[in-house]
């Protein structure tokens, strides 16, 4: 229903545009300038800007949103954490400890300043002890007391020859809620200033990321409207300025001002994940220098533009769709399906097993002592576990059969088509082959056990009881040793014959 609703909702937009396209081209072959200049000025708001709007909000997040996760797991790291509430003792693990987080996940920089001692840490060691007095280290304090749990900013990266950095702040606390420090990482601004200027010059506009006071933080390139000059805040823009206040309080709006004789066209977006605002700017006179050579195209010609500019939609929708699709639907750390998805494909197997009276069956799997795992090896190790776990899942089932992360360390594998004799049997064969695997952790092989359990789905069955009898059995696997697999003794009424 969602996905035909969707469909609808493209097609519409779809067939919205290439009406308002066609008819704009057509006026253009047929009444004077002043007729094409106003539909230029509607393509430009209504969907050029937005267009490019969206696409650098898209890469903004691929370069962006996967630090604050990092950052968010580093504040919440148990090993930093009681690194600090042990007494920072050792400042060679910390020192390594973000060293692997800048080398694993790409980053330019990582750091900890701890509250108690206010030391500066980075990969290379303690850097400095931050103070009240130095005004470089104003953002600790203000990160320190601020209500929301991180802070995004742009400044200089004292360890990297004060190159400017962008630096994802995360608050830490202990485990009884107490503030004992920040962390997160840093990136280069280079890739998000190049990344702008290279829409600038494609699309000929002018591309700012604006906080919430009006600080121009990042541009691609200086204002073209002032032959080089930069300025600092949108206020300092003629026009602009008188806009200002509703830009900064606008989620998405549009706008029109004048500067230095010219007229421009402004579209602004809030961007949550970095508290900025995007604005994309068009000048109208070189829009209409280029309608004025144009004017009198043929239809032919301007059907090939609408088709191209639709094509391109149609093409971009498309792509944020399907993105948006997968990561509603995948867990990120295994690439299996996530429970939301598994809960979707499940109804509709039983659905079709009932339908079709053909049996299928559920192997619901637990690590044997992950906690402990985790406790003595590391989140990260586990996280090792957990994925190679996934592979062999993925290996050792059939393309129709469905897989997915149920929670944690618990995996939910679907097997369609397939008696409880045949799942007991795959059952089997995955704790064997998983126990037969060693996993390389630290210089060091572990290997690790599951307990199982398998139950047939049977006709006219809930989802929920299907799959709390799974959770029975293996309960009662736990209970009777771990490393086994417990499935129904006897296969009641599985599918009405």
């Amino acid at each position: 229903m969602n996905h035909s609703r969707s469909v609808s909702d493209k097609a519409k937009l779809i067939t919205a545009l290439w009406l308002l396209l066609s008819a704009g081209f057509l006026a253009t072959t047929l009444v004077s300038y002043f007729v094409s200049r106003d539909s230029i000025r509607e393509s430009i708001v209504a969907s050029e800007l937005p267009l490019t709007s969206d696409n650098v909000y898209s890469e903004i997040q691929k370069d962006l949103v996967r630090p604050i996760l990092i950052s968010s797991m580093m504040s919440r790291d148990t090993f930093l954490r009681d690194w600090v509430v042990g007494g920072e003792r050792d400042v060679g693990q910390m020192t390594r400890y973000l060293k692997e987080v800048m080398v694993h996940y790409g980053a330019m920089t990582s750091f900890f300043v701890s509250d108690k001692t206010r030391s500066y840490y980075q990969a290379g060691g303690a850097l400095k002890t931050v103070s009240t007095e130095d005004a470089r280290d104003a953002w600790y304090f203000r990160v320190r007391s601020m209500s929301e749990p991180y802070e995004i900013n742009v400044d200089p990266d004292l360890a990297n020859r004060n190159k400017l950095t962008i630096f994802i702040n995360y608050q830490v606390f202990d485990y009884d809620q107490r503030l004992i420090g920040a962390t997160g990482v840093g990136l280069a601004v280079d890739s998000v200033a190049r990344m702008i200027s290279d829409y600038q010059q494609r699309y000929d506009r002018n591309i700012y990321l604006v906080d919430a006071t009006g600080h121009i933080v990042l541009s691609g390139k200086a204002d073209a409207s002032k032959k080089g000059t930069t300025r600092a805040n949108i206020r300092e823009i003629a026009g602009m300025r008188d806009h200002a206040d509703a830009i900064l309080k606008a989620a998405n709006g549009t706008f029109e001002y004048q500067d230095d004789g010219h007229q421009y066209f402004l579209n602004a977006r809030y961007i949550p994940e970095l508290k900025w605002h995007l604005l994309v700017v068009k000048q109208e006179d070189k829009a209409l220098n280029g309608i004025q050579k144009t004017l009198y195209l043929n239809l032919l010609l301007c059907g090939a533009i609408t088709f191209t500019v639709l094509l391109v939609v149609h093409l971009t929708i498309n792509r944020y769709q399907r993105r948006l699709e997968q990561m509603a639907t995948t867990d990120n750390l295994t690439g299996l399906a996530n429970r939301h998805a598994l809960e979707l494909l499940l109804e509709q197997g039983t659905r079709e097993a009932s339908r079709q009276k053909t049996p299928m069956s559920a192997i619901l799997i637990d690590i044997d002592r992950f906690k402990e795992l985790n406790d003595s090896r590391g989140h990260l190790a586990g996280d090792r576990v957990l994925q190679a776990l996934a592979a062999t899942l993925k290996e050792n089932i059939r393309n129709a059969d469905i897989a997915c992360r149920w929670g944690g360390e618990e995996f939910l594998i679907i097997l369609t088509n397939t008696d409880l004799p045949a799942s007991a049997s795959v059952a089997n064969t995955l704790r064997a082959r998983i126990e037969q695997q060693k996993h390389a952790i630290d210089g060091s092989s572990i290997s690790v056990t599951i307990s199982a359990g398998v139950v047939a789905y049977r006709a006219g069955e809930s989802q929920e009881s299907f799959i709390s009898r799974a959770d029975a059995l293996l309960y009662q696997a736990k209970h009777e040793g771990r490393n086994r697999v417990c499935s129904d003794t006897i296969e009641q009424d599985v599918i009405a014959t």
